[in-house]
C-alpha cells in the first residue's frame, strides 16, 4: 500500500489539468499532422517538454541527489517506464492519424480502466459489484460508440480498424507505465522521473524523425507544435504529481471526462483539416456510457478500499 499526501484539492486540480490537456491534444496533433509525420511530431513533444523542464529542475536544485539514489533495479525501472510511455505516445498518434480525434480519445479511455482493474492485483484493492457494473457499462459504451465501425475493426480491418487496434495497445502500454511510475515515486519526485522519460522518448524517436518539412509549417502550426510541447509537460507532470496527492481511483475518475471535451470541441467547432466522427444517437449514448462507466468503476468503492492505490 502506498501513502498519499491527503491534499485532495491539489490532486483534483492536477487531475483536471491533465484531463483538459488530453482533451485538447488530439485536435492539436491532427492540425500538425497535415505537414509533419506522427513520429516527428512525437519527437518534438518529448524534446520540447524535456528542454522546458530540465533548466527549471536544475535551477531549483531538484536534481540534487537523483543519481545517488540510482541503483541497477531503479535504472531498469526508469528505462522500462520510459519505453512504455514512448510506445504509448507513438502508437496513439499513429492510431489518431488513421482514425479521428473522438475515436482515439474514447478508445484510449481503456488506459485508466485497465489501470483501475490492475489495482486489484498490483495494489491489493478491493472491487465492489457496483464497480464491476461500471466496467460492464464502460465496455458496452465502447461497443455502442463504435457500432458503425465494427466492420472496420473485425471484418475489413482497414486503416481505421488498424488505428483503433494501435490505440488499444497504446492504452495497455500507458497502464504499464502508470504502474511502474507509482513504484518509482517512492524513490524519486514526479518531476525527476518525467525528465528521464522525456529524454528516453526523444532518443527513441530521433532516428526516425524527418525534419525536412519543418520549413513548410505555417505560423499556426508552429504555435501548435509549441503547445504540444507544453501540453506534454503539463499533462504528464500533473498526472504524476496527482498520484502523490490523490488516490489513483479518483485520478482515473477525473481523467475519464477527457473524451467528452474532445467530442464537444470537434463536433461543435468547425476546424479546418479535421473531419468530425459521424456520431449518431447510439454513438453519443456510447460516449456517455464510457464516461459514466469509468467514473462508476473508479469511485464506487467499498468500505475496505485501500488508501494508497494506483
Amino acid at each position: 500500500m502506498d501513502h498519499i499526501s491527503g491534499r485532495w484539492k491539489l490532486g483534483l486540480l492536477l487531475a483536471l489539468s491533465t484531463a483538459t490537456m488530453w482533451g485538447v491534444l488530439p485536435v492539436a496533433l491532427k492540425g500538425l499532422m497535415e505537414t509533419l509525420d506522427p513520429i516527428t511530431v512525437t519527437f518534438f513533444r518529448f524534446s520540447l517538454a524535456g528542454l522546458l523542464l530540465a533548466p527549471y529542475l536544475w535551477a531549483t536544485g531538484r536534481l540534487v541527489g537523483f543519481t545517488a539514489r540510482l541503483s541497477r533495479r531503479l535504472s531498469g525501472l526508469l528505462l522500462f517506464a520510459g519505453l512504455l510511455l514512448a510506445c504509448n505516445y507513438g502508437l496513439y498518434i499513429i492510431g489518431l492519424e488513421k482514425t479521428t480525434p473522438e475515436a482515439a480519445q474514447v478508445m484510449i479511455q481503456l488506459a485508466p480502466m485497465l489501470l483501475l482493474v490492475a489495482g486489484i492485483w498490483v495494489f491489493n484493492e478491493s472491487f465492489s459489484r457496483l464497480q464491476w457494473l461500471g466496467v460492464v457499462g464502460f465496455l458496452s459504451g465502447l461497443g455502442l460508440f463504435f457500432n458503425h465501425h465494427m466492420d472496420d475493426l473485425f471484418v475489413a480491418f482497414n486503416d481505421y480498424g488498424v488505428g483503433l487496434l494501435m490505440v488499444i495497445v497504446a492504452a495497455m502500454c500507458w497502464t504499464g507505465y502508470a504502474i511502474v511510475q507509482k513504484f518509482l515515486l517512492r524513490q524519486f519526485t514526479s518531476q525527476q522521473t518525467m525528465l528521464v522519460f522525456y529524454v528516453i522518448g526523444a532518443l527513441v524517436f530521433l532516428p526516425f524523425s524527418d525534419f525536412s518539412p519543418m520549413l513548410q509549417l505555417s505560423q499556426w502550426q508552429w504555435l501548435l507544435l509549441i503547445f504540444c510541447g507544453f501540453n506534454t509537460l503539463i499533462a504528464y507532470g500533473s498526472f504524476a504529481e496527482a498520484l502523490v496527492h490523490l488516490e489513483a481511483s479518483r485520478v482515473s475518475a477525473v481523467i475519464a471526462l477527457t473524451p467528452l471535451l474532445t467530442v464537444l470541441i470537434v463536433q461543435l467547432i468547425p476546424i479546418e483539416g479535421i473531419v468530425a466522427e459521424p456520431l449518431g444517437a447510439l454513438s453519443l449514448l456510447g460516449a456517455l456510457m464510457v464516461v459514466c462507466g469509468s467514473v462508476t468503476a473508479a469511485t464506487a468503492k467499498g468500505q475496505t478500499t485501500a488508501a494508497g492505490d494506483d
